[in-house]
């Protein structure tokens, strides 16, 4: 019955992406039959094929050794608050988890990796390789294909710097797939650290971390083109052309082995301050949002709060993901939560709830839910690194914005809802 209602949600989340578009004559039926086709093959061989299913576990591993890595590194600098042994008797469970000095500087060792791998070549070609079967098998050029392969290692910045000699040139419907198939995706900087978090939670988290990751190239051309069909017969960096690396690839920054791990940890360093800082202030921000709701009266013999507000706004689109009412409210909130803030906290808030609250197939649906960066602070970064990257688009960047954090979302519920009818 679960699954029935997450294939009616499939085609409802289709639904409002025609909706909300903005030239709903110029959808392509066989274009998105097509996309919907492949999301949901892309999804049926890497959830249900036993190969794959191993070869993923090899994948959630090899990122536990990584995390292990991490918490050798944060032990030696930081003893006991970064996961060493601890000098005194533990009285409560869990009060020895410090996130800023245990968990966050995961984003450091992936950083160096990321650009270590690109630096040897070893992840270029896999970028490629995607980005020639997104153009075969959906129609879109090489240079956005290209850009949405790249999602699935890195950010929404990084990714199309893969294609900065063609941003200016881009039609307005492959500048909005850039644009979503950033919101969609989450970088493999931040990939670990969600896989920590949700390790004791969902079995195997890290490959269905990689798994949203790969599922949100699809999902992401789909959802853009009803949204802001093609209504030109270009396609900015065709097969014939593809898109040079050398002013793009992130490998390229790097002139040694060491340049790259010096270079990776400076970059890793910014980002980590940044997720550390915006997370103090988006939670004391809450936190202030909380205290003035709670001047109002109660509802039900409880205060009102904005995670409750966001619960009831959200939680018939987590229904329509095929997760029972009862459970629809409390994963409306982290939606809420996803979008407001941003994807680190609803995971965290996802972490701490209890086994009551969401059962196995609803946290993993919720998983692929919030895989995105489709938020508020999210969308100011991408602005900001478009526009300086194509100035001359600017204004077109900005107009796209909130229709991108939509578009993002849909894709990430889309990829929810699709896991739901498989499991």
């Amino acid at each position: 019955m679960l699954q029935l209602q997450s294939a009616f949600g499939v085609l409802a989340l289709l639904a409002i992406a025609w909706v909300l578009g903005e030239n709903r004559r110029a959808v392509s039926i066989r274009q998105m039959t097509i996309g919907l086709a492949v999301t949901l093959v892309t999804a049926l061989v890497l959830i249900k094929l036993p190969l794959v299913a191993k070869a993923f576990g090899a994948i959630n591993d090899a990122v536990n050794t990584i995390s292990a890595a991490s918490r050798a590194g944060t032990s030696f600098v930081f003893g006991y608050l970064g996961g060493g042994a601890l000098p005194f008797d533990l009285k409560a469970p869990g009060a020895d988890f410090i996130l800023a000095f245990q968990a966050l500087p995961i984003i450091l060792v992936m950083s160096v990796l990321t650009t270590l791998l690109f630096y040897w070549r070893v992840l270029p070609p896999i970028v490629r390789g995607m980005a020639w079967l997104l153009e075969r098998t959906l129609g879109v050029g090489g240079a956005v294909g290209l850009s949405t392969a790249a999602n699935i290692f890195l950010g929404m910045v990084e990714a199309p710097l893969f294609i900065r000699p063609y941003l200016a040139q881009l039609t307005r419907s492959e500048l909005f797939l850039v644009m979503t198939g950033g919101m969609a995706g989450i970088a493999g900087t931040v990939l670990v650290l969600y896989a920590t978090l949700l390790a004791p939670l969902i079995p195997d988290a890290a490959a269905h971390f990689v798994i949203a990751s790969v599922l949100g190239a699809p999902a992401a051309i789909l959802i853009s083109l009803i949204m802001v069909p093609e209504t030109s017969d270009k396609r900015t960096g065709g097969a014939s052309e593809t898109p040079g690396l050398a002013d793009a690839d992130p490998g390229q920054v790097a002139s040694s082995t060491m340049d790259a791990i010096v270079k990776g940890t400076t970059s890793g360093l910014e980002l980590l301050l940044n997720i550390i800082a915006m997370l103090l202030v988006l939670v004391a921000l809450v936190y202030l949002a909380n205290a003035i709701l709670g001047l109002a009266p109660e509802i039900s013999g409880a205060k009102i709060s904005l995670q409750r507000l966001l619960g009831y706004i959200m939680a018939p689109v987590c229904w329509l993901m095929g997760l029972p009412w009862p459970q629809a409210i409390p994963a409306g909130s982290l939606m809420g939560t996803k979008t407001v803030l941003n994807e680190l906290i609803a995971y965290v808030d996802l972490s701490k709830l209890g086994t009551d609250a969401l059962d196995p197939r609803s946290r993993l649906i919720m998983l692929y839910a919030m895989c995105g960066f489709a938020n508020f602070a999210s969308l100011g970064i991408m602005i900001g690194g478009l526009g300086t990257m194509a100035p001359t688009r600017r204004d077109e960047i900005n107009a796209l914005g909130l229709k991108s954090i939509v578009s993002g979302t849909l894709t990430t519920c889309l990829m929810g809802a699709i896991v739901g009818v498989l499991t």
